[in-house]
């Protein structure tokens, strides 16, 4: 609660900093998480100077601001960001800048509600892991063309071909995927990883999906839930269980090492970027690349 009190003041306080923009500067727009930065970068290009909140590896489930965020997001132009309660703690933090009609925006408005997957179990009752799905993905990033676009016009038509580019790369990324999870055979597509966060995926791809966690990483996996989905790894016979880059991998030993008390051997196929993307500057920490990886990790874990 200080915290969210805290940065209401600091946005009371810096709110004219905002207004005060230099011809030179660049527009800014400050993102959540590393999939909404790498898209946002895509779009935007040269024009956007685009900063992210998020690094790699980072939860955006437990995610706090810092003194700097509060900075950043008072200075920003734009500000987008996930949506559906992904960024649990900065919900807050956002209701408060749309009061004050700083430009704030969730990137999964543009989804209908038809298109999510809901869950009794989650706050929003919707799933908010909505980058696997490759077209929703390809969706939102129009959507951010259009939002650019409607902040500086002189640029919208620019910001459109970017998106048209972009989603063009995403339609080749969705196509190479497909390609290569057909190689599973249907009955072997069962992907256990640490928390819930690739329903979205299995239902594009047909993979029965169990996370142990559930859908928020707030929430603790307790011994109930090892021992659950370790009963479902050995009756279906599952070859392979994932490690998250932003989830402890705690939760998911103790879970191998309960299968394998019970003489059936499952091995830990490989750590699968579900909330965050890898470092700057390699494969994995792009969209397109972070897809691709995941794609033949898994593919090559179940075979």
């Amino acid at each position: 609660m200080k915290i969210i009190v805290y940065i209401a003041f600091c946005l009371l306080i810096l709110q004219s900093c905002s207004d005060d923009h230099s011809e030179n500067k660049r527009f800014t727009v400050v993102t959540t998480t590393t999939m909404i930065t790498d898209l946002v970068k895509n779009v935007g290009g040269d024009i956007v100077q685009v900063e992210g909140l998020m690094g790699a590896g980072v939860d955006p489930h437990l995610y706090k601001a810092s003194e700097g965020d509060v900075l950043k997001l008072s200075n920003a132009d734009m500000v987008m960001y996930n949506g559906l309660h992904l960024e649990g703690k900065l919900e807050d933090v956002f209701e408060r800048m749309k009061s004050q009609n700083m430009k704030t925006i969730a990137v999964t408005d543009v989804l209908d509600k038809s298109d999510l997957l809901s869950s009794t179990l989650f706050e929003s009752n919707y799933d908010p892991h909505i980058w696997f799905n490759i077209e929703y993905w390809e969706r939102i990033a129009h959507f951010v063309a259009e939002k650019l676009g409607e902040s500086l016009p002189e640029k919208a038509d620019m910001f459109k071909e970017n998106a048209e580019s972009y989603g063009k790369q995403l339609q080749a990324l969705k196509a190479k995927v497909t390609e290569q999870i057909a190689t599973l055979p249907v009955d072997q597509r069962r992907l256990v990883t640490a928390h819930d966060a690739f329903n979205y995926f299995g239902e594009v791809f047909e993979f029965d999906v169990v996370g142990l966690q559930g859908l928020s990483t707030a929430t603790e996996a307790g011994v109930k839930d090892v021992q659950q989905t370790a009963a479902y790894i050995i009756d279906h016979k599952v070859k392979a269980i994932f490690i998250e880059s932003s989830v402890p991998r705690r939760t998911v030993e103790a879970l191998q090492a309960a299968v394998n008390s019970k003489d059936h051997q499952v091995e830990i196929g490989g750590t699968l970027y579900s909330d965050a993307l890898g470092n700057p500057g390699e494969k994995e920490g792009t969209y397109i690349g972070m897809f691709e990886y995941n794609v033949e990790t898994i593919v090559n874990a179940l075979k």
